[in-house]
């Protein structure tokens, strides 16, 4: 295996399959430059994704990381943000990850999600009479952000009037820009500060009530701002991005389209290869080598940084044949969308069902919505994790 790092550049969030096809044909993990200039091992095959999304080798835990590696290294890394913010799920290894867990898993059961569908229909029908008043717009912007934000802030209570500041803050941290993103999680992590303290002083019927009064082992004021944190951002990025990504796959798949419309039963299943295909999620959070270890049979050195590609993993032939074609009929169950082990997405069923019903609706209220201009002018955003589109202009 070449042993020359590969320099992502500043082009690479543009053509993010592209890369990840030429790593993958090099071998299964590949040392590389990221466009901060931070040396890493990135894993794109799916079997080594796999492997080293379970490795406890492979730690994720803040304090470990605060500990070995000095502040600078750690924000070109993308592993702190500063403060308690970074003190999240994400961000902690078991038996830690396990308890913090917990605290949420009872939220996010798939009968509990299923309670959540007329609410989301409802929402998603009022969204889309808005889209039919203005004929032409961005549909990120009047439909795939506000469905999802609306949802997430009536789980954790968050005022209807604060909800279009969470777009500004999560899209500015999500930008490679340090010093805006640093500026967008103070301003978060404020407004979230007296979130939770307005809930400690009059709980609510919603999950951040309930998470502050947990009899049971609560979480403590810096667990509780990190838990909401993660919550709200993760919460509504994945949604937005899936919608979006799924609606221009479709109409780059015309015969997809058509298929999906004409058979709407495929929905559930078609949002599967949605996450497969295009998923909203480029690179699972970094990882770094407590120990030395090895993935695919390549060796992390103990201190390493180690990304696990999942958008990569997802395109993987020897997995997914045919993995570059879109074809919603088939079954693209085992993706690593929302990874996998034990930081699989607690959110997984809220998004999923989201999708199918964002989708769906759209497709029957609109059969003829199209994407406006060159599909090929679009960019995408400027995050190393997210992947979702800057804006998607349509007419329905």
């Amino acid at each position: 295996m070449t042993t020359t790092p590969h320099d992502l550049g500043p082009d690479f969030l543009q053509d993010q399959h592209g890369t990840f096809a030429l790593l993958r044909e090099t071998g299964p993990v590949r040392e590389i430059l990221t466009p901060q200039g931070q040396r890493m091992w990135m894993v794109t095959r799916y079997q080594e994704a796999r492997e080293a999304l379970t490795d406890p080798a492979l730690s994720k835990d803040i304090h470990t990381a605060r500990a070995r590696f000095d502040p600078y290294t750690l924000a070109l890394a993308g592993l702190d943000i500063g403060g308690a913010l970074s003190e999240h799920l994400l961000n902690s290894d078991p038996p830690e990850h396990t308890r913090l867990r917990r605290h949420i898993g009872r939220a996010f059961t798939s009968r509990r999600v299923r309670e959540l569908r007329p609410r989301i229909e409802q929402v998603a029908a009022t969204l889309l009479d808005d889209l039919a008043a203005l004929g032409e717009a961005d549909l990120l912007s009047v439909y795939a952000f506000p469905l999802p934000i609306t949802i997430i802030c009536d789980l954790l209570g968050v005022p209807k009037e604060d909800q279009d500041d969470f777009r500004s803050w999560s899209t500015s941290m999500a930008r490679l820009d340090s010093e805006q993103a640093g500026a967008a999680a103070m301003a978060l992590a404020g407004y979230l500060g007296q979130l939770v303290a307005a809930k400690r002083a009059a709980p609510g019927d919603d999950l951040l009530s309930d998470l502050v009064t947990a009899g049971d082992n609560p979480l403590n004021d810096r667990e509780m701002l990190a838990m909401a944190f993660l919550l709200l951002v993760a919460g509504h990025e994945t949604t937005v991005n899936l919608i979006g990504n799924a609606v221009l796959a479709l109409h780059r798949n015309p015969e997809q389209r058509d298929l999906l419309r004409a058979r709407p039963d495929l929905l559930p299943g078609a949002v599967e290869e949605f996450l497969r295909y295009d998923g909203p999620i480029t690179l699972a959070t970094v990882r770094f080598a407590l120990r030395g270890t090895e993935v695919g049979g390549v060796p992390i050195p103990e201190g390493d940084f180690v990304l696990v590609s999942l958008a990569g993993a997802n395109r993987d032939e020897d997995r997914f044949p045919h993995a570059e074609d879109l074809r919603v009929d088939q079954d693209a169950t085992g993706h690593l969308a929302f990874g996998h082990g034990a930081h699989h997405c607690v959110g997984a069923p809220l998004a999923r069902l989201e999708a199918e019903i964002a989708i769906g609706a759209l497709l029957a209220r609109f059969p003829d919505l199209t994407v406006v201009g060159d599909p090929a002018q679009l960019r995408w955003r400027g995050a190393m994790l997210l992947h979702g589109l800057e804006t998607l202009p349509v007419r329905i």
